[in-house]
């Protein structure tokens, strides 16, 4: 049985049509069963679903790292790097490039840090279609074949 962390993260963008704000969305599954999930609105509107897509991989940046944190202090068996995954390519990139484009400048510094944390090794974004994406269970209604795909992928049965 593979004991890596594994998380899925999405963005539902400006999907509150009174207040236009994303939802985060984000599960982490370890040994085949999720052992952290979050759903949430994001605290600032998203310009774009880029935008959004980066601000929910942040957050759940800062969830992998609570969680590496937690598993190390155990001390139970070394945690490797944690892979997540995103749907969206653009929101990848701009994690991964340091160069501080004049289009993103209006994002608040706080969601640059899933910046540093691809920087420093500690975590790997790689890009998951959408049609993969099980995150995608905490943030929308689905229909019945797609949500029981993704709820068996978050290991809970």
């Amino acid at each position: 049985m593979d004991i890596n962390l594994l998380g899925y993260v999405d963005a539902d963008w400006a999907s509150d049509t009174n207040d236009q704000r994303s939802i985060t969305g984000h599960v982490f599954i370890m040994a085949g069963g999720a052992v952290s999930w979050s759903s949430k609105k994001q605290d600032s509107v998203a310009l774009s679903s880029m935008e959004a897509e980066y601000m929910a991989a942040t957050s759940a940046t800062k969830e992998a790292i609570w969680i590496t944190t937690f598993l190390n202090e155990l001390k139970l068996f070394p945690v490797p790097k944690i892979k997540i995954l995103v749907d969206n390519q653009s929101a990848i990139s701009l994690a991964k490039n340091a160069v501080f484009h004049s289009h993103t400048k209006h994002i608040a510094i706080c969601y640059h840090f899933i910046r540093k944390k691809v920087d420093a090794g500690e975590i790997e974004l790689e890009y998951i279609p959408m049609n993969a994406q099980v995150a995608d269970v905490l943030m929308k209604p689905l229909g019945r074949e797609k949500h029981n795909y993704f709820v068996e992928g978050m290991g809970v049965v």
